[in-house]
């Protein structure tokens, strides 16, 4: 079947993905636009894992102002090329992520950045809690892993749910831009500033 250059721009448009991407996709699906939008999020979800080691040496600092500048936040995002630092879409994603940091106030990117001395106090305190509460010695670990998950969600943003769509982590909002843009997404860092906070 022959596909359209047309048909190929009005994919790549929509989906941001490469132009031989949206021309299989578009064969595979029989020239279907539709269907093949949905090939090409299946294959960019697993390519988006794939891309997770690639070098972000490229990205945008952003910043949100809430109404009423009493709260602040700046925010980097990396990728990989500078081409897709100027892509709209990333820079939507980037002000998404500053706007939900503004409203969720996360501490730190990821799990991994608590520190440990933060962590192991947690826990501590977790333990004690369930031994105040009576519960059996064998299951005080895995309620203060239990509540160590809700520690995360609270103050991890990658572990968050979005602000504007409760159903998706901040997490799988990052795999989803992947996915769409092609290339890897680092979060970096973030600062958030309260008018008169010490």
């Amino acid at each position: 079947m022959e596909i359209k250059a047309e048909l190929v721009k009005e994919l790549r448009e929509k989906s941001s993905a490469g132009m031989m991407d949206c021309k299989k996709a578009l064969v595979e699906s029989n020239g279907d636009i539709k269907k093949a939008e949905e090939i090409l999020k299946e294959k960019g979800l697993a390519k988006a894992s794939q891309k997770a080691y690639r070098a972000t040496k490229e990205g945008i600092i952003d910043s949100y102002i809430h109404i009423g500048s009493k709260i602040g936040v700046m925010l980097e995002v990396n990728c990989e090329t500078d081409f897709v630092a100027r892509n709209e879409m990333f820079k939507n994603f980037v002000h998404d992520i500053a706007l939900h940091i503004t409203a969720a106030a996360p501490l730190y990117v990821s799990k991994e950045d608590v520190p440990q001395e933060v962590l192991a106090k947690e826990k501590e305190l977790y333990r004690k809690q369930a031994l105040n509460e009576g519960k059996p010695e064998k299951i005080i670990d895995k309620i203060a892993e239990g509540k160590l998950k809700k520690y995360y969600e609270k103050n991890c943003l990658l572990e968050q749910p979005f602000v504007k769509d409760n159903d998706v982590k901040i997490g799988d909002l990052l795999k989803q831009n992947i996915a769409k843009i092609g290339e890897n997404i680092v979060i970096k860092r973030f600062e958030r500033y309260i008018l008169g906070e010490e």
